[in-house]
């Protein structure tokens, strides 16, 4: 899954200075980057967590819990803006021009 989500961050076309000047909140392909990239961080957390947990080093059970909860939560809301996504374009695909 984290994976997936390297190679969909990858394939994004970063913008240039030009494109940042012009946005100053930066536009839908940086914020879906960001969006990405914390999700992703909060896998790679959450999986680093468990193992520590699993392994003995360190962490507690409940620190353990938040962390994949955080990471689930997190998920679940990428997956909820890919779908508006999804949405979006097929509703501005069924427009006549």
């Amino acid at each position: 899954m984290i994976n997936n989500i390297n190679a969909i961050n990858s394939t994004l076309p970063s913008p240039t200075a030009a494109q940042k000047a012009d946005k100053p909140g930066g536009g839908f392909a940086e914020q879906l980057k960001e969006a990405i990239n914390s999700t992703n961080e909060a896998q790679v957390t959450a999986d680093k967590a468990v193992e520590e947990l699993h392994s003995g080093q360190g962490g507690n059970l409940h620190e353990v819990m938040i962390s994949l909860e955080k990471a689930d939560i997190s998920m679940r809301l990428f997956v909820q803006l890919r779908n508006k996504a999804v949405d979006a374009y097929q509703e501005i695909m069924r427009m006549n021009v």
